[in-house]
C-alpha cells in the first residue's frame, strides 16, 4: 500500500534501539549508556551515590528488576513489563506471572508511572528452596543470562518481586518520535538535584529513567476512601450495576483518577464500560467525540498510546460545547442509550463547571441517573457547590427544571423534553446517588494554566497517536503520511456537512480540502441526481466509525482522496463526512520526512487580510511543574 519509504530517523530518546541491525552483542547497551549519559548532560545532571536499586542487564535491550515488598520505582519512558515472580502493581493494575507482557508508557507530559511490588501471596508452608527454584526457572524460561540470574538470586528473598523489563518499540511511538516537536517525548528532563548509577544505565538500555516519587500519582486519603467504596460497590452489585460519574474543574486530575479506578476494577472484573463526555480531552479517541468504550485491558499510559475504536461514538466536531449545548445533550443521550447496564460504567465529564457549565452538569446528572457522583475539588478553592442529591433536586439546569423552579433558564426545552418523552414522565423525587468528595493533593491541583502541557498539545498528540495506526506493524522505519495511498471516494457516495460554521456551497470544497473529517454513517440513503457533492442542511447525530484526512479533492473526476486507518470493511458503511473545528496538527503539514520542494497547503507568503485566511497557530513553550516542554510546532 505505501508508495515509498521514508528515511529512518535516529532515535533521540534514551534507551531507544539503534537503526543498525548488525550491532554486536553488548554494543546496544553501550550505545544506550552513551545516549543516557548525554541526556543527563543536556539536562544538567551529575552522577552520585548508589541508591540500592537492584537492576541487572538480562539480555540485549532487557533488564531484570528485583523489588522488595512495598518498594517502588517511579519512572519516565516506555518499556514492556513482565512479572516473572511475585506480583507488582502499575497505576492500580496488579500484574502477576500468569499475565503476558504489558506495554507501559510514562512520558514526562503526564503523571509518572510507578512500579510497586505487592506483598507476597504464597502458602504459609511454602518451601523457600522451591520458591527460589521457581524464580530461577522463570528467568531461565525468558532467556535471562546466567550472569544476571546469579546477581538476582544473590539478593533474592521469597517476599520480593522479579520483573523483566524489555525495550518497547511500537508503530505509534515510532511515528510520534519521528516528528521533531516530539522527538524527545520520553527523554529525561532537567531537575535541580539528580543522580544516576550503573543500575540506572541498565534501565536506560531498556528505555526508562528513574525519577522522584513526587512526580507519580499522589493518592490522598479522600481518594483512597472513595476508591475503596467504589470497588466494593462494583464487585457487590447488590442494587444493580453502578454508574459512576466523575466531575470537577479543569486540571484537577479526573482523567488520571478514571484510569486508576478502571485499572483497579479490572483486577476484579473482566470488563468495565467507559463513557467519554469531555470532548476537549478524550481518552480513547481523537478530540471532539462523545463515546462509549468497553475496557477489557488496563491502560498504562496517556491517551495517545491507546487510541481505539469505541463501541459507540459520535463526532461532535468541537472541543467545547458552549456554542451548541442542545446538540451536545442530544449526542450524550444517543451514546448513553447504547449502554446495556450489564457491567459498571464510568462517566467522564468536562471541566466546564462555571455558569452554564454547572447548569449543564446538573442536567447530565438528572439525565444519566448515576448511582455514584465523584466530585473532585481542592480544599482552599471551591470551584462549585457540593453536588448533593438535594442540590441537584432543587437547582435549575440548563434544560431541566429544579423542583422549585417554574421555568428553566432557556425557553427551548426540546433536548430535555425529547429525552423525557422517551423515558416517561419527569421524576420529581430526590435523585438517589452517593456523593463522594475527593480532594487531590498534588501541587497546583485545579489551577488553570498549570498543567504539564497545554490541552491543545495533548489533543494534537491524540490525533497523532490515531494516525500512527497507519504505520505498518513490522517495519522498523517510519513511513511519512504522504507515502500512503489514499482511498478514492466519489462525491455522490457520501453526504457532506460542516459542523461548526456556515460555508457557502461554492466554497465547500475549499473548506474540505486538507481537513480532518469524521467518517460517519447516517441511516438515510444518499440520493443525488448528479455527480454531487451531496450537502446536508443539518448536522446529524449519527455513528462515527473513525477519522481521516482529506488529502485532496479531484474536481474533474469528482473524487475525495481520504487517508485513514479505518479498515475497508468498516469504510463500506461510511456515507457521511463531517468536518468540525478540529485541525490537523501543524507538524503533519510541516515536519514530515521525505518531502521535496514546496510543502503543499503551507506558505509563508500570503495576504492574511483575505477573508477566511489564517496563520498556523504557534504553540510556545508552556511552563510545567519542573521543566519546560518543547511544544513549538512551527
Amino acid at each position: 500500500m505505501p508508495a515509498r519509504r521514508g528515511r529512518p530517523r535516529r532515535a533521540s530518546a534514551p534507551g531507544r534501539s539503534s537503526a543498525t541491525a548488525a550491532t554486536p552483542r553488548g554494543g546496544r547497551s553501550e550505545a544506550a549508556w552513551r545516549e543516557f549519559a548525554a541526556s543527563f548532560v543536556r539536562a544538567g545532571m551529575v552522577p552520585p551515590a548508589d541508591t540500592g536499586l537492584a537492576a541487572v542487564e538480562a539480555a540485549e535491550g532487557a533488564a531484570v528488576l528485583l523489588l522488595a515488598p512495598q518498594q517502588a520505582l517511579t519512572f519516565t519512558g516506555k518499556c514492556r513489563l513482565r512479572c516473572l515472580y511475585g506480583a507488582v502493581r502499575v497505576l492500580g493494575f496488579a500484574i502477576g506471572p500468569h499475565q503476558p507482557g504489558l506495554p507501559v508508557f510514562s512520558p514526562p507530559t503526564h503523571c509518572a508511572l510507578a512500579l510497586e511490588a505487592l506483598p507476597a501471596a504464597r502458602p504459609p508452608a511454602a518451601d523457600p528452596r522451591q520458591l527460589r527454584a521457581a524464580a530461577r526457572a522463570a528467568m531461565r524460561a525468558h532467556r535471562v543470562r546466567r550472569q544476571a540470574r546469579v546477581k538476582v538470586m544473590a539478593r533474592f528473598s521469597p517476599e520480593c518481586a522479579v520483573v523483566l523489563l524489555e525495550h518497547l518499540d511500537t508503530p505509534v511511538t515510532r511515528f510520534l518520535l519521528s516528528l521533531p516537536p516530539l522527538s524527545r517525548l520520553f527523554e529525561a528532563q532537567k531537575k535541580e538535584e539528580s543522580s544516576f548509577t550503573t543500575e540506572d544505565a541498565v534501565l536506560a538500555s531498556v528505555g526508562i529513567v528513574k525519577c522522584s516519587p513526587d512526580n507519580g500519582l499522589l493518592v490522598s486519603k479522600s481518594m483512597f476512601l472513595a476508591l475503596e467504596e467504589l470497588i466494593q460497590a462494583c464487585c457487590a452489585e447488590d442494587e444493580g450495576v453502578p454508574v459512576i460519574m466523575v466531575c470537577g474543574p479543569k486540571s484537577i486530575g479526573k482523567s488520571t483518577f478514571n484510569r486508576y479506578l478502571i485499572n483497579l476494577l479490572l483486577n476484579h472484573l473482566p470488563s468495565v464500560e467507559y463513557m467519554e463526555c469531555d470532548i476537549g480531552q478524550t481518552e480513547f479517541t481523537p478530540p471532539g467525540c462523545v463515546s462509549l468504550s468497553s475496557v477489557t485491558e488496563p491502560f498504562l499510559g496517556p491517551p495517545f498510546t491507546h487510541q481505539q475504536t469505541p463501541r459507540k461514538m459520535v463526532y461532535y466536531g468541537q472541543t467545547s460545547c458552549e456554542q451548541d449545548t442542545e446538540r451536545y445533550i442530544d449526542v450524550v443521550k444517543y451514546v448513553f442509550n447504547s449502554y446495556k447496564k450489564e457491567v459498571p460504567l464510568v462517566i467522564n465529564t468536562m471541566g466546564w463547571v462555571k455558569g452554564e457549565g454547572l447548569l449543564l452538569l446538573t442536567d447530565m446528572i438528572r439525565l444519566l441517573a448515576p448511582t455514584h457522583v465523584v466530585q473532585m475539588d481542592v480544599y482552599d478553592w471551591k470551584a462549585m457547590d457540593p453536588l448533593t442529591p438535594e442540590y441537584v433536586h432543587l437547582a435549575p439546569g440548563l434544560y431541566t427544571k429544579g423542583k422549585q423552579q417554574g421555568k428553566s433558564k432557556q425557553t427551548n426545552l426540546s433536548a430535555a423534553e425529547s429525552w423525557k418523552s422517551s423515558e416517561g414522565e419527569e421524576d420529581t423525587s430526590v435523585p438517589d446517588y452517593k456523593l463522594l468528595y475527593i480532594h487531590p493533593e498534588f501541587p497546583r491541583a485545579g489551577v488553570a494554566g498549570e498543567a504539564r502541557v497545554h490541552s491543545s498539545i495533548l489533543r494534537d498528540m491524540a490525533i497523532l497517536g490515531y494516525l500512527g495506526h497507519l504505520q505498518p506493524p513490522h517495519t522498523g522505519s517510519v513511513l511519512p503520511l504522504n507515502s500512503f495511498v489514499p482511498y478514492q471516494v466519489p462525491f455522490n457516495a457520501v453526504a457532506l456537512r460542516v459542523i461548526h460554521t456556515d460555508v457557502a456551497p461554492t466554497n465547500i470544497m475549499y473548506a474540505v480540502n486538507a481537513s480532518w473529517v469524521g467518517l460517519c454513517r447516517i441511516p438515510d440513503e444518499i440520493r443525488c441526481q448528479n455527480d454531487g457533492p451531496v450537502l446536508l442542511t443539518q448536522t446529524p447525530v449519527c455513528d462515527c466509525l473513525g477519522f481521516g484526512i482529506v488529502r485532496g479533492v479531484e474536481m474533474e473526476k469528482k473524487l475525495y482522496h481520504v487517508l485513514t486507518p479505518v479498515p475497508p470493511e468498516d469504510l463500506r458503511q461510511v456515507n457521511c463526512l463531517l468536518l468540525g473545528n478540529i485541525a490537523i496538527p501543524n507538524c503533519v503539514l510541516v515536519s514530515q520526512e521525505g518531502i521535496e520542494g514546496e510543502i503543499p497547503y503551507v506558505t509563508s507568503e500570503y495576504n492574511y487580510n483575505i477573508l477566511g485566511s489564517g496563520k498556523l497557530k504557534k504553540k510556545k513553550h508552556f511552563k510545567k511543574r519542573e521543566y519546560s516542554y518543547q511544544c513549538d510546532y512551527t
